[in-house]
């Protein structure tokens, strides 16, 4: 009998460590007495193998910028082919107990039905909800793939022993939609690490000479709403003639170049850093010189139920929020926020994210009630300590069972 039972975790639409739920759940399982594996894509100059902290990575090439629902399609079969291949020898290696996937997509229900056969159990840890996701994304929806969407999602609840969701209204949506008991899925929250995540010595060079840092941390496609920011930053120096604060963009995705380019056409580029993918280190450095965190998200049937880890990593930092009036937005800032209502019309949502976002930086004092009050939500509940606990125990019920 083999004392520590193996989790193999697959990822599609980011890199390990760099998905930090992901790498949090990864370190929270070897703790506490599992072997882990994980499947995900390559970030740039990632290896195909390696072993970080007792965990084992098998990182496949991304397939090609998607374009259109066929390189959709194209990306979803190649990374699900790609898992399942690196499945196969993982299991080889050693077999496999627990099987968690993380979505998007809702594909890799199909994966825990082969490996069923063979005893493996399934986690769904649900990330994203796809078909809300979709309903988000703009342009022409088609009613078929909606539909195809909601079945997928179905089939993969239907597959699962156990499902985990990121927040209440996550939940609230998996038993609506599948009859669950409420006490059938587990809230893990995606809380940073306080020990790892807390403020350190600033970086006045980030300001580019300037007095003040805004930043947004995260990914930049096109439901991210980062294209708001160029908006608030425009705003900022052309409208309300301030040219006393520096915009720090962190992380990449689809629309990165695209909004490299609208910086520029704007006149904006000595206002605004993109900085690129980002690990820890440079995550401190840069939130703990920033004096606002920025949150623009816009309101949409996905975002509003969704917990931002951008919202909660600034919190960690001790960092003032500005965002849009959402309700898990809400939930997880609480007093630590100032909040705009959304018009849905995108010069208005950013001029009022810029009025709120100066009026914050010209109050020293309330930055820091504020930052104090996240802070302390980051300790006491909203942290991955408290998550941690519930995730170690849903997972030693299921195992012992």
């Amino acid at each position: 009998m083999r004392a520590r039972p193996h989790v193999l975790i697959v990822v599609q639409n980011m890199p390990v460590p760099l998905d930090r739920r992901v790498w949090l759940e990864c370190r929270t399982l070897r703790d506490n007495g599992y072997d882990v594996s994980v499947i995900c894509p390559k970030g740039p100059r990632d290896p195909s193998y390696e072993e970080i902290d007792g965990v084992r990575l098998y990182k496949y090439r991304c397939a090609p910028p998607a374009t259109g629902l066929l390189g959709y399609g194209f990306e979803f079969v190649y990374c699900f082919l790609r898992a399942a291949f690196l499945a196969r020898r993982v299991h080889r290696y050693q077999r496999i107990d627990v099987l968690q996937a993380c979505n998007p997509p809702d594909t890799y229900w199909l994966l825990a039905r082969v490996f069923r056969k063979a005893g493996v159990k399934f986690v769904f840890d649900h990330h994203d909800l796809c078909p809300e996701l979709y309903l988000s994304k703009p342009g022409r929806k088609r009613q078929w793939l909606l539909r195809a969407l909601s079945w997928l999602e179905e089939r993969t609840f239907a597959s699962a022993d156990l499902v985990l969701s990121t927040n209440e209204s996550y939940r609230k949506v998996a038993c609506a939609r599948t009859g669950y008991d409420p006490n059938d899925v587990v809230v893990v929250r995606s809380g940073p690490d306080p020990e790892a995540m807390q403020r350190g010595e600033p970086r006045p060079e980030l300001r580019n000479g300037r007095a003040h840092l805004a930043c947004y941390l995260g990914l930049m496609n096109p439901q991210d709403g980062v294209d708001t920011v160029i908006r608030v930053a425009d705003v900022v120096v052309r409208e309300l003639h301030r040219t006393d604060i520096q915009f720090g963009l962190l992380g990449y995705g689809d629309c990165l170049e695209d909004l490299k380019a609208m910086a520029s056409t704007r006149g904006l580029d000595d206002f605004i850093t993109f900085a690129g993918r980002v690990e820890l280190p440079q995550i401190t450095e840069w939130l703990s010189t920033a004096d606002v965190g920025v949150s623009p998200d816009p309101f949409t049937p996905f975002n509003d139920v969704s917990t931002m880890n951008k919202t909660l990593e600034y919190l960690a930092y001790g960092l003032p929020v500005v965002a849009f009036d959402l309700t898990e937005t809400v939930v997880s800032a609480g007093p630590a926020a100032s909040y705009v209502a959304p018009s849905g019309d995108p010069d208005d949502d950013a001029r009022a994210l810029a009025v709120a976002l100066v009026a914050l930086v010209d109050d020293p004092e309330r930055r820091a009630r504020m930052g104090a009050a996240g802070r302390a939500r980051i300790e006491d509940s909203l942290g991955w300590p408290a998550s941690a606990k519930r995730y170690v125990r849903a997972f030693d019920r299921l195992v012992h069972q």
